[in-house]
């Protein structure tokens, strides 16, 4: 990517049409880099234009040229005036990179590559993992798991499911179904009551950590439009989650166990 585009002195929208590929890349030359769909909103382009470059490697084969062009200088425009200057110094100067520069900048936007690559595949396995541990830790309190063949309304009292859509309200008043990752029903519930809802949250570091608390509060906010306040939505936390993401949750009345203190779920009710 840098030696195609000269270290980023000749970004140009031929360039990224030749190589739709490089997008991620430029992704991660910004500072900070950009996530895939800030940089749809901030550039103002398709969706399905970026996406198609980054998980196909390809152009959209029906967009039409002139709109296709227009996108990707916006793209370049974007990625130019958001590129992390520590990294690409001479930019500023408008000069070429020493050797030493080049090899820096390249070995910087490697790692973040790898990174980027890696965190989701990382999240995965981590929430696999403390799926695991609860469907242990509910079995051994008696509990049955009646995951694909339970939905919110069946659910009866000593059962739980994973991965179950729940149904809530957008601000605007349309219904959206919310996946949630455990729901299970008290032992000790009475008809009408509602299941807990379980959700696992993992971090490897502090940095993503804000952008996922609003994610968790819309979810709540939601879920309560369409059953009212009495919900209970608790997050079942591994990692680093500072205070100011835990404040965050229990602002909007969501609150959490740790990992390593998994008996704590009996203090809801289980």
């Amino acid at each position: 990517m840098l030696k195609r585009t000269e270290y980023l002195r000749h970004l140009t929208y031929e360039e990224l049409k030749a190589n739709p590929s490089i997008l991620f890349a430029l992704r991660m030359s910004t500072a900070p880099p950009i996530a895939r769909n800030r940089l749809v909103g901030l550039a103002g382009v398709s969706k399905n234009l970026v996406s198609n470059m980054e998980l196909q490697h390809r152009l959209p084969p029906m967009m039409e040229e002139t709109t296709l062009n227009h996108d990707l200088s916006k793209i370049v425009g974007m990625i130019l005036q958001l590129i992390d200057m520590d990294i690409f110094p001479w930019l500023e100067q408008g000069r070429n990179p020493t050797k030493q520069e080049s090899f820096r900048a390249a070995t910087i936007v490697a790692d973040r590559l790898c990174g980027a690559n890696a965190n989701p595949i990382i999240r995965n396995a981590q929430e696999k993992r403390q799926l695991g541990k609860i469907k242990i830790w509910l079995e051994k309190g008696g509990y049955k798991n009646v995951s694909g063949r339970a939905s919110l309304d069946n659910l009866k009292a000593g059962e739980f499911a994973f991965r179950l859509n729940v149904p809530g309200l957008r601000e605007d008043g349309k219904p959206v179904n919310i996946p949630v990752d455990v729901v299970v029903m008290p032992r000790k519930a009475n008809t009408g009551d509602l299941p807990l809802l379980i959700e696992a949250k993992s971090a490897g570091d502090f940095t993503n950590t804000n952008k996922r608390r609003k994610e968790e509060a819309t979810k709540i906010n939601q879920i309560r439009r369409q059953f009212g306040d009495n919900v209970r939505y608790i997050l079942f936390l591994c990692g680093y989650f500072d205070s100011g993401y835990l404040g965050y949750e229990a602002a909007e009345g969501i609150d959490w166990i740790w990992e390593h203190r998994i008996d704590d779920l009996g203090e809801f009710g289980l």
